[in-house]
């Protein structure tokens, strides 16, 4: 949920400081899932930091990027053990973690709004979304087969 102006929270160039960090984990482990494919042990640092960078960005409402993280870590998540992270999924999560890399450099230091249109959001979200449906074998729903 997010903040209801009721709770302390970190200063925002600390939130800054904290997302930069969390993104630079999340692509870090990208990389290593490019060299060795489906490591669950990067999996694993993939999805928490992806919830962490949900949470700072829940606790400073800076909806567009708590919405985001919470998208790709859910997609990712849903999914059957072990992920098959093929080419085509690991390319449309890098393209995701690009457009947060961006959105971070948007955040207005002085209030930390991030106003944008979220369509490109969406269009990597479904991306996405399609790619891990594609290449799931298993029978939860809503995975594609």
């Amino acid at each position: 949920m997010l903040n209801d102006g009721h709770e302390c929270t970190p200063p925002l160039p600390e939130f800054l400081f904290e997302a930069q960090n969390l993104l630079a984990k999340s692509e870090d482990c990208l990389s290593h899932l490019h060299l060795i494919r489906n490591d669950e042990e990067a999996i694993n640092c993939l999805l928490v930091s992806l919830q962490r960078l949900a949470q700072a960005a829940a606790s400073h409402a800076i909806s567009p990027l708590y919405e985001f993280s919470l998208h790709i870590h859910g997609l990712l998540q849903r999914t059957h053990h072990p992920l098959d992270l093929n080419d085509q999924v690991l390319n449309a999560l890098k393209s995701c973690l690009t457009l947060m890399a961006w959105q971070l450099e948007l955040i207005d230091p002085n209030d930390g709004q991030l106003d944008l249109d979220n369509s490109e959001q969406v269009m990597l979200i479904e991306e996405l979304a399609d790619q891990v449906a594609q290449n799931c074998s298993c029978t939860y729903p809503g995975c594609g087969n």
